[in-house]
């Protein structure tokens, strides 16, 4: 048996109900970072809602000083399945790590 409603109570149209919002990725730069991190996930019906409830979500003490929210339709991941053809072509290409050159003193975050 449903509850009613309060006749005062304005009924939520299908299209308007949380879980019909799209899901929104949320990357968050906490105060000592020097780079956004992964928070999580959440439903927002827009880009200007869903920066918002992230920062209520996931900056509650003030720890970030920056937020992206991008839609996770529009993030493209690796396949776990497919990381040795995918990262292999970098092995043979050892000029790109660090270690044909010394790193000056004095240079930070590197």
């Amino acid at each position: 048996m449903t509850t009613p409603r309060p006749a005062d109570t304005p009924a939520v149209p299908a299209a308007a109900r949380p879980t019909e919002w799209p899901l929104w990725e949320v990357f968050v730069r906490s105060r000592r970072g020097l780079s956004h991190t992964h928070a999580g996930s959440l439903h927002a019906p827009d880009a200007a809602m869903a920066l918002r409830n992230a920062r209520d979500l996931y900056t509650r003490r003030s720890e970030g000083v920056s937020i992206w929210v991008v839609p996770s339709t529009q993030v493209t991941a690796s396949s776990p399945d497919e990381k040795d053809a995918f990262f292999e072509p970098a092995g043979d290409k050892p000029y790109r790590h660090p270690t044909f050159y010394e790193i000056p003193d004095g240079v930070q975050h590197l």
